[in-house]
């Protein structure tokens, strides 16, 4: 088969969807791979470098789409791209696509088989393609945080662990999952005040169990909610409904009576973010104030910390890509049911039903599709 690995072009994003190593075993398997220059130069990966893995370097991303079969990216196709796919190609990359209506509109309109990272799964249901980029997220958002959180940038001018004879930074976490549970480990590492908010009594125990009394657990409604957030300096927004738009849980009520500098980064950005608030952002310009309270809605706030990300990325999504190009997208999805819950948008049709409720598109079973 051939696969085609552009560069990504999205604000400050320098990630790529295959580096050096993943080229060389699809060449090993007599694959042809065709990178994009520079594709991965901003993160150490050279030219050079894939060429000796095997790949055929090639000058613009138009000659890529023409060329390939499969496409692997990083982060979703942006107009320009969408407006080179044709329907003999397959994309595999991150596609967040129930807050976003154009893409959506564009990836059924192409005729595609699109399948979404975030939405792949394994044997216990978990996300195994969206994990690591929500580790790094995780971590990144304490960091993001803390930074916010000095005077110049608006905040309150709270150091996160405080000082002997000073009370630390109040973080609470909404969400136990996996971004939460490294925003956690991170606060704690830094003496913060954590609080995690979570409805799922068993990751509650599980947060306790890992962190014990380093932490405070709340079963999340409304008052806890509510009470949680009013008393924070830095709010961790982590929710996360797979494939579909994130819930609005912190209202703009909540915002006008945080305290003035407070923050709020909103990791669930990608899925339209948690905050009735919140809007999306770039690493250029990433924050911006309402009633006081600062924002931090990067949307891909992994590509900050690309190499490290993108490595991660490739550990996970290695198999998957060996699988479609060995076997054919078609029979792929057919051998592999969590392959075929990443399965986005086929044929001119919608086959993720929470993509479909969100975006106003019928809900058609994948299944029928592929015949299976």
């Amino acid at each position: 088969m051939k696969v085609g690995v552009p560069k990504e072009i999205k604000n400050h994003e320098y990630r790529v969807g295959m580096i050096p190593a993943s080229v060389h075993e699809l060449c090993g398997h007599g694959h042809e791979v065709y990178v994009q220059e520079g594709a991965g130069a901003a993160i150490g990966f050279s030219d050079e470098d894939y060429r000796q893995a095997g790949a055929r370097l090639v000058a613009g991303a138009e000659e890529v789409f023409e060329q390939a079969e499969l496409i692997v990216k990083v982060k979703e196709l942006q107009a320009g791209e969408r407006a080179m796919l044709r329907p003999e190609h397959t994309l595999f990359t991150y596609l967040h696509l129930a807050p976003d209506q154009a893409q959506t509109d564009d990836l059924v309109q192409s005729g595609a088989t699109c399948i979404a990272y975030e939405t792949v799964t394994d044997h216990a249901g978990r996300l195994p393609l969206l994990a690591p980029m929500s580790e790094v997220a995780g971590r990144m958002s304490i960091q993001a945080g803390a930074h916010c959180l000095e005077k110049y940038l608006g905040g309150r001018g709270v150091l996160l662990g405080g000082v002997p004879g000073v009370s630390p930074a109040r973080v609470t976490i909404i969400g136990g999952g996996v971004v939460g549970q490294n925003a956690a480990a991170m606060a704690v590492g830094l003496g913060a005040q954590v609080t995690v908010v979570d409805r799922n009594m068993e990751v509650l125990r599980h947060l306790d169990h890992r962190f014990g009394n380093q932490i405070s657990t709340l079963f999340s409604t409304a008052h806890t909610l509510d009470q949680a957030v009013i008393e924070s300096d830095l709010v961790i927004g982590s929710v996360l409904i797979p494939g579909a738009s994130a819930p609005k849980l912190i209202t703009r009520d909540m915002v006008r009576r945080m305290p003035e500098g407070s923050v709020i980064v909103d990791v669930a950005i990608d899925q339209g973010g948690c905050a009735e608030t919140s809007k999306p952002t770039t690493h250029d310009n990433p924050t911006y104030i309402v009633d006081g309270v600062v924002h931090y809605c990067v949307a891909n706030m992994p590509g900050a910390v690309a190499r490290t990300s993108t490595l991660a990325l490739n550990n996970v999504t290695l198999p998957f890509i060996a699988a479609l190009a060995n076997k054919g997208p078609g029979q792929a999805l057919r051998d592999d049911p969590h392959l075929l819950a990443g399965l986005n948008v086929m044929a001119g049709k919608v086959t993720y039903r929470e993509v479909a409720e969100a975006t106003g598109y019928t809900y058609t079973n994948p299944e029928t599709l592929l015949g299976t």
